[in-house]
């Protein structure tokens, strides 16, 4: 059974590792843009979605336990 402790800690979670992992990619991405180094996009595009990545995970991995 998931407790309200459980919900609690995935959505703590989830947002320190996706503010982490979104936040690098989208600072490490505009330096290289403000740069002129096109290529920073790579970095910069997918910033949101790779930030999203880490809760997903961690909410199947939740939602197996019941």
């Amino acid at each position: 059974m998931i407790t309200r402790s459980d919900i609690i800690w995935l959505g703590v979670s989830a947002g320190v590792t996706g503010s982490l992992i979104g936040g690098m990619m989208l600072g490490i991405g505009m330096d290289l843009i403000v740069n002129q180094q096109p290529w920073g996009w790579i970095l910069l595009l997918p910033a949101a979605p790779a930030a999203a990545l880490p809760g997903w995970l961690l909410a199947r991995k939740l939602a197996n336990n019941l």
